[in-house]
């Protein structure tokens, strides 16, 4: 009965893109109190399919499901290769760290092109907080960064030469930028996604 409850709440995230609240679970699953809810949504939270952010809403945690992962494909030569399910492989686990600090954007632009992210891909970023964020004590030079500088927000390589930090595209067509008044670095690119 546990399943066809999730699958209710599973089918509501992918129709709306958003988690249902208390009373949307009651009516979806039938249930005629809150307390009810309460009750289920602590058995799916301790099963792991559900979880709660910082502000104490709902969040789905394993609504993706795992993915079979088959092995290695080549990118050279072919090979000869059997199919065979290896393990598992939840999308979410293996690309968010801290749920409550990351966050999609969609890229518009080339400057980052040479770094293999085009325009129309998804870069999955992690805020970083003034102690760090997810064991990120401090950017690094080489990461790729959302910054906000001079007013502006971008995607670039984060760099620091000897004390003078700038910002430098993945593009040989753009020039590197140099702060004029400020550069604050807000999150760093954790991972690209593309649909074809």
């Amino acid at each position: 009965m546990i399943n066809n409850y999730k699958n209710k709440i599973i089918s509501f995230y992918k129709k709306n893109k958003r988690m249902p609240v208390y009373t949307e679970i009651m009516k979806l699953v039938g249930f005629k109190s809150k307390n009810a809810v309460a009750k289920l949504v602590d058995k799916l939270i301790s099963e792991g399919v559900l979880d709660k952010d910082s502000s104490g809403h709902l969040i789905p945690n394993k609504l993706i499901g795992e993915v079979p992962l088959l092995g290695l494909v080549e990118a050279g030569f072919p090979t000869m290769a059997e199919e065979s399910v290896l393990d598992t492989m939840n999308i979410d686990d293996y690309l968010v760290k801290d749920k409550d600090s990351t966050y999609l954007l969609r890229v518009k632009g080339d400057s980052m092109i040479e770094a293999g992210i085009q325009e129309g891909d998804m870069v999955l970023a992690e805020k970083v907080s003034s102690e760090g964020s997810a064991g990120q004590k401090e950017v690094r030079d080489g990461d790729i960064v959302i910054a906000l500088i001079d007013g502006g927000w971008t995607m670039k390589y984060y760099r620091n030469r000897t004390g003078k930090v700038f910002l430098e595209p993945a593009n040989k067509n753009y020039q590197p930028i140099y702060p004029e008044n400020e550069l604050e670095v807000v999150a760093i690119v954790k991972g690209v996604i593309r649909k074809y």
